[in-house]
């Protein structure tokens, strides 16, 4: 009896010794399919990892002088000799030059989406700025206006803000200046009135220049270190390229462009001139007020970095859209920053001089 009890000891041991084999034998296989597991994948998440450091899109460029869906806001700039310096010239976006009575030029200056604590002197409407206030989809700020500026706000119902018939406080007199040459504004202001007047603050309008966030070095074009731009023999207009900083420097009647409060000197990266010829107004008041024949194609220039191509410039319609094409019809690149356009006489002697050949 005894002897049987002891076989049964030793077979129940003897099974025990076989399940504690197995079970270490699952747990040591097991730790190795989880250190293969676990390595596979550590393995795995490293090759994602480099592929996608390897596949990552390089983050895109993207134009600064023109974004956001903030309407643009076009302003007259005064730009008799008794208004110099302007302010907000450097902040603008765009800026139109076009002779109106008397031999002067006025600036139309367009921002976006910018903050400007200071813009003016403002000055009075002409109707042909509204056709490029229109183009650019702009609220149209200006100190009263010619008849037939009056005459065309109404017939094409612009969204404009007329300091004359404003509350006194979105423009404001300055003592430094005399008047008619002292009335200011800024953008905060603007945007506050076009907003009481239930116009539409933004804008979803593609900008009328194709601007490239990388560099436009034009090819094929002629140096162009300094050019001058005859308005009318009162108004000439010189730009002189700083090589340095890639930007041209404005000058008027021989004089250095300097911002009003910073002192500092106007400058432009983009220069487009367009031939357009003007002619006077017969109109009962006889001041001598131009009209513009800016409808059709134009002979003109692109300039920027020191380098200068010939264009042709078509506006089909007062409300359409400029379009800015070189001699083999493509739209031309414009260079990400603010642009000056010279709309000058067709028979204005534009001078473009390049860097002195050894």
């Amino acid at each position: 009896m005894s002897r049987k009890k002891g076989n049964a000891k030793k077979q129940t041991s003897g099974i025990k010794k076989i399940i504690i084999v197995l079970v270490l034998i699952i747990i040591v296989a097991g730790g190795i399919l989880a250190y293969r597991f676990l390595k596979d994948k550590s393995e795995t998440e490293t090759i994602a990892e480099e592929n996608n450091e390897q596949t990552a899109p390089v983050e895109e460029k993207k134009v600064q002088i023109y974004k956001g869906q903030d309407r643009p806001i076009a302003v007259m700039i005064d730009n008799h000799s008794d208004a110099w310096p302007q302010a907000g010239l450097q902040k603008a976006y765009m800026v139109y030059e076009i002779i109106v009575e008397g031999s002067e030029t006025r600036l139309m200056a367009l921002f976006k989406g910018a903050d400007v604590e200071k813009i003016g002197p403002v000055r009075s409407a002409r109707h042909y700025f509204i056709d490029y206030a229109m183009e650019n989809d702009a609220i149209y700020t200006h100190f009263g206006q010619s008849p037939q500026a009056e005459s065309d706000l109404k017939t094409y119902r612009i969204n404009d803000i007329n300091g004359i018939a404003e509350d006194g406080t979105t423009f404001w007199r300055v003592k430094d200046k005399a008047a008619p040459h002292n009335a200011v504004t800024n953008t905060k202001k603007l945007v506050e009135s076009a907003k009481n007047k239930k116009y539409r603050v933004t804008s979803n309008e593609k900008s009328i220049l194709n601007y490239s966030a990388d560099e436009v070095d034009l090819e094929d074009a002629q140096s162009a270190i300094s050019i001058t731009i005859p308005h009318s023999p009162l108004q000439i207009v010189k730009y002189e390229y700083d090589e340095q900083a890639k930007v041209y420097k404005r000058f008027a009647r021989n004089k250095e462009q300097k911002d009003w409060d910073s002192k500092q000197t106007v400058t432009t990266k983009n220069i487009i001139i367009t031939y357009c010829d003007n002619y006077t107004l017969a109109d009962s008041e006889n001041k001598g007020r131009q009209g513009l024949k800016n409808i059709g194609t134009f002979d003109g220039y692109y300039i920027t970095n020191g380098k200068a191509i010939k264009i042709k410039c078509t506006k089909e319609d007062r409300n359409k859209q400029t379009v800015y094409k070189d001699l083999q019809g493509n739209i031309i690149n414009v260079n990400d920053g603010n642009t000056f356009v010279n709309i000058c006489p067709i028979n204005a002697r534009v001078i473009i001089e390049g860097e002195e050949q050894e």
